[in-house]
């Protein structure tokens, strides 16, 4: 624990130094990133919930609350051997329920089969759940998850466009938008799709939507500010040097205006790629991408000692259209929602390094000063 903990110290003063010339390329650009005294003043209080019960932790949860309930459900992880070793990776269809901050874990139900990596919103019905995974196909199935008089009950919804997985999404009013994902365990190429789902509408149906201006991505992170939503980062399916896929790391960022459509904003200083999403708003024209992967370890040899993703917190201004950094997390998740939950927004399991999950559930309160 001790030599990982001081591993991770040094990724974290490292990512300083990497954010120091960022500020300075920046600056000789004139596209200076946010100053201290532009950065909003929200302070984050960072404290740990009770563990999900599952001792390794899965990636790519469907998370959200109904009744006051926090929902975890699904996802994966490698309970045998770790990926490095010939593991296997294993999908799950467990349901677990947290009914207050202090509470106790249970395990409330199953899915109708084991999946991860799709979409999941909290809205006041339930948790809408989107597309996903298992270790055949992606699905294209859309389903509401409720928690009621201490069960599980879920329903159907109209089914995405296509299956899709590793795909983000946001509520912009009461319409869902996603964005990006794959079509399949062994697509080539991520989509550059972007649909919508109007829960109004006497017969919700979803309708395809003009994509943003630049690459297909998968894991990217959606935000919603200031009736405006952002897909940023994410990452490109490309061919190597012998013709199979490999990701590209993207740093674009964009956003989307309903009676506008399509903008290009400033690119992040670094990329996110499958940070907990959608990301958390800040006031009125803030948002949070909490770490996500950078890509500059991906290759890092020994596996078994991975430090672990990038801590720091990035903070978008939509009034200055720039990016900086207000600080760093106690941990890093990635592939894991994000879910508002009374005060206070959660980031529940997720995985930690590659191959690696964590069953910790944090917590964070946005305190003003």
């Amino acid at each position: 624990m001790r030599n990982a903990r001081s591993a991770t110290q040094v990724s974290i003063r490292a990512g300083h130094f990497l954010w120091q010339v960022v500020c300075l390329v920046a600056l000789a650009l004139g596209t200076a990133p946010l100053s201290a005294e532009e950065l909003a003043t929200t302070k984050c209080r960072w404290s740990e919930l009770p563990p999900i019960p599952d001792k390794l932790g899965v990636a790519g949860a469907f998370a959200g609350v109904h009744n006051g309930a926090l929902l975890v459900a699904g996802g994966a992880n490698f309970p045998g051997k770790p990926p490095w070793q010939g593991g296997k990776k294993v999908w799950h269809d467990s349901v677990f329920v947290l009914d207050k901050p202090g509470g106790i874990w249970r395990t409330a139900g199953r899915l109708a089969r084991p999946l991860g990596y799709g979409v999941s919103l909290s809205i006041p019905e339930g948790v809408v759940c989107l597309g996903g995974s298992d270790a055949q196909r992606h699905y294209a199935d859309a389903f509401l998850m409720r928690w009621e008089r201490g069960e599980i009950a879920t329903s159907l919804l109209p089914p995405l466009p296509r299956p899709c997985a590793n795909f983000c999404g946001v509520l912009l009013g009461n319409t869902i938008y996603v964005a990006g994902g794959s079509d399949s365990p062994t697509a080539r190429r991520a989509l550059r799709a972007f649909w919508c789902l109007n829960l109004d509408a006497a017969q919700p149906q979803w309708r395809e939507l003009d994509p943003w201006d630049g690459p297909g991505r998968m894991f990217a992170v959606a935000a919603a500010q200031d009736n405006a939503l952002f897909v940023v980062s994410g990452a490109e399916l490309t061919d190597d040097t012998q013709g199979k896929p490999v990701r590209r790391y993207l740093n674009d960022a964009h956003r989307y205006q309903p009676e506008r459509g399509w903008k290009r904003i400033a690119d992040l200083p670094r990329a996110a790629v499958a940070a907990p999403t959608p990301a958390l708003a800040v006031g009125s024209s803030a948002f949070l991408v909490l770490g996500g992967d950078d890509g500059s370890l991906v290759d890092f040899q020994p596996p078994e000692s991975h430090p672990g993703f990038p801590c720091t917190i990035l903070e978008y201004n939509a009034v200055r259209d720039r990016w900086g950094i207000c600080g760093n997390m106690p941990a890093a998740q990635v592939t894991t929602a994000l879910v508002h939950w009374e005060d206070r927004f959660v980031m529940p399991t997720g995985e930690v390094r590659p191959g690696v999950r964590s069953p910790a559930v944090w917590s964070v309160q946005l305190l003003s000063d």
